[in-house]
């Protein structure tokens, strides 16, 4: 298919037309953001400046906190100039650059949850080959391999968006150029990219989410298995916060992208959306602080100084 865009631009209906309650948000979402930015950022100087953060498991720690750096801020400044200025337009091309990032760093994350639990796994089931198995070759191809495969895998989905016809409205009743939100408006068959879309779904979701449990399930095992308490305890402990980004996050995106379409609507979308683009990168650095005491006593180090 051509492409046989007549539309140049288009609307966010956003969260809210009411000024009171767009001022309420602004200030709400301008809060969160900063938090989320200076959150992950604490946590990326910290790996970087503490020289017993500089393992496997804080590496890629470091990158989840870049991602979620730039997964925000792929639409929450789009979101708070909406909640200030309701009806300034965002071209197509704008829009479908945005859709693209967001899809990108989404991939990314999915990607890079799969590799932590794989460094888990290795640490837990296999500790006297970690040292081998997670050596910093490994590791730097690892975190590349999630970085190119999340700038790769939504390439299609761009490119198949780019050539469809948008004839009208061009209001999108959401607070960013998501994807669902952005095909309702196509004035053609989208058939075509809704099965890309499936597919994508099933890489990019479905395939890791299902490695992450089957490395849990063999990482729950070991751990039964060790005599001492405290070690059981302590694996427990290096868990748990990654188990609980990964319920968070791939919850909230397969209920998004792997339910029917029939069960969408646009109220209900915009909440979900929220949750996984501000909500989880906001809590991501709350929950590794709050539950790894290493994150602990290098913040405290670094607050009190050398």
């Amino acid at each position: 298919m051509g492409n046989q865009t007549s539309v140049a631009e288009f609307l966010l209906l956003g969260l809210s037309r009411n000024p009171k309650i767009c001022l309420l948000l602004f200030g709400l979402f301008s809060g969160a953001y900063i938090i989320t930015l200076v959150g992950n950022t604490v946590i990326l100087l910290l790996i970087w400046l503490d020289s017993r953060l500089h393992t496997p498991m804080y590496f890629f720690l470091s990158h989840l906190a870049c991602v979620d750096i730039c997964y925000t801020s792929s639409t929450v400044p789009q979101m708070l100039d909406n909640l200030r200025s309701p009806n300034k337009p965002i071209p197509l091309a704008g829009c479908l650059i945005q859709m693209y990032v967001f899809l990108a760093l989404a991939t990314t994350e999915c990607f890079l949850l799969a590799v932590m639990a794989y460094d888990r796994y290795v640490a837990i089931c296999h500790p006297l080959r970690y040292t081998f198995l997670m050596n910093k070759q490994v590791c730097i191809n690892l975190a590349m391999a999630t970085w190119t495969s999340g700038l790769l895998l939504p390439v299609a989905h761009a490119v198949l968006t780019w050539q469809l016809p948008f004839c009208g409205p061009n209001v999108i009743d959401h607070f960013f150029c998501e994807m669902p939100a952005l095909l309702k408006l196509v004035c053609a068959d989208t058939e075509v990219i809704e099965k890309v879309t499936s597919v994508g779904c099933i890489f990019t979701l479905l395939m890791p989410i299902s490695f992450i449990m089957m490395t849990y399930i063999r990482i729950l095992a070991s751990i039964l298995k060790m005599q001492s308490a405290q070690g059981q305890h302590k694996a427990f402990s290096t868990c748990a916060s990654h188990v609980t980004v990964v319920v968070l996050f791939y919850g909230s995106a397969i209920f998004m992208y792997m339910r029917p379409e029939s069960s969408h609507s646009p109220g209900q979308d915009k909440m979900i959306s929220l949750f996984y683009s501000i909500v989880i990168p906001l809590f991501n650095p709350i929950i590794y602080s709050l539950k790894n005491k290493d994150i602990q006593i290098s913040f405290k180090k670094e607050i009190g100084g050398r």
